[in-house]
């Protein structure tokens, strides 16, 4: 598996009250969070960068106000209401 080095002051883990590893594991959240958002990785892929199995990153999605279905709630509202 490749990796990424990311330099970073030491005051943002005084900001944000995290240890190193957990400031990792939230940023490689995020990042596979955003890289899922955007449509540049499936779930299956996001969940790898995440460190998570891939039911975990459903929930993670849901948790972040993002879907798994690609879409937006609205978008499947509407879809469906289309539908009918």
């Amino acid at each position: 598996m490749n990796s990424l080095t990311i330099e970073y002051p030491a005051e943002v883990l005084w900001a944000l009250q995290q240890e190193p590893e957990e400031f990792a594991a939230e940023a490689r959240l995020l990042l596979a969070l955003k890289l899922y958002e955007t449509g540049k990785l499936s779930t299956g892929l996001a969940a790898q960068v995440a460190g998570v199995p891939r039911v975990t990153f459903f929930y993670l999605l849901g948790q972040h106000g993002l879907s798994p279905f690609g879409e937006t709630p609205e978008e499947l509202e509407e879809d469906a209401a289309n539908a009918q």
